[in-house]
């Protein structure tokens, strides 16, 4: 029997996530803000937090100064990509450790995993050489197989784990009813597992969105994507905080309003099956 859980205890915890909450986006919610600020302001000591001059001109020289939507059209083709990539990928290996058993199935995903504990920079220079050698530097189509085998891993941990909460029972009665290996990963467990393929497909375009190592040292003009729209506000004459956080503002709005619209589908997948 479930515990009573008292009004003074479920406050605490209101206050507890909302300042946990508040915490966590802080540094988002002062990069907007000095977005809208002037030069002077975005460095005045003591900080000024509301109360200043609001201003659009640093958008105005950002949109003069960058191809945003280039930028922005890059990030979108390599993260969604690549993303969709991993996921065509990865439905049938997961399916597979799931549902075909195996002693080794545990020791190929702790394997898998392994691999993101290694230091990216370890293997930069083998993939510039071999990108430099297949004529591929600077391009869209090799950021996307990248970045698909760098997130691969968590792709399949995740559908793993959702696979794993489907009864195998179902997938018996669909071949007893004639079901192909075809349609029983098509029409059977693709569909059961939508809440979670969904929350992957979310997550793993975050990433891929965020990336900014292999993005920043793999592209130069036509591949780049808004990490290097970012990064191109760094400059020896120094850092102008303002536009700076103008344009990582422009470069996170897409992410934080795809995030706001479909929170309720990222939350039913992270606890698919947590509830039984």
């Amino acid at each position: 029997m479930a515990r009573a859980v008292t009004s003074q205890r479920k406050a605490l915890n209101t206050v507890v996530a909302w300042s946990i909450g508040l915490l966590i986006f802080f540094p988002i919610l002062w990069t907007i803000l000095t977005s809208f600020k002037s030069e002077a302001e975005a460095i005045a000591n003591p900080p000024v937090f509301m109360f200043f001059d609001w201003t659009l001109e640093n958008y105005s020289v950002v949109l003069e100064r960058s191809n945003y939507m280039r930028f922005l059209t890059n990030s979108v083709i390599i993260a969604g990509g690549s993303t969709l990539l991993g996921v065509l990928i990865a439905v049938p290996a997961a399916w597979s450790m799931a549902f075909v058993p195996s002693r080794r199935t545990k020791d190929i995903l702790l394997w898998m995993l392994s691999t993101k504990m290694l230091p990216a920079v370890g293997v930069l220079y083998p993939i510039y050489l071999l990108c430099i050698r297949l004529g591929v530097l600077d391009n869209r189509a090799a950021l996307v197989v990248i970045l698909m085998l760098i997130n691969l891993p968590i792709i399949v941990w995740m559908l793993y784990t959702y696979f794993r909460e489907i009864p195998g029972e179902i997938l018996e009665a669909a071949r007893m009813d004639g079901a192909t290996l075809k349609d029983e990963i098509l029409y059977v467990l693709t569909p059961m597992a939508i809440p979670g393929i969904a929350s992957t497909l979310l997550l793993n375009f975050i990433l891929a969105w965020n990336e900014a190592f292999w993005t920043l040292n793999l592209t130069s003009v036509d591949a780049a994507p808004l990490t290097a729209f970012i990064a191109s506000y760094s400059s020896p004459e120094g850092l102008f905080f303002a536009k700076l956080s103008a344009a990582s503002t422009m470069a996170i709005a897409p992410i934080l309003i795809l995030g706001w619209f479909s929170q309720k589908q990222l939350v039913r997948g992270l606890t698919f099956g947590a509830v039984k």
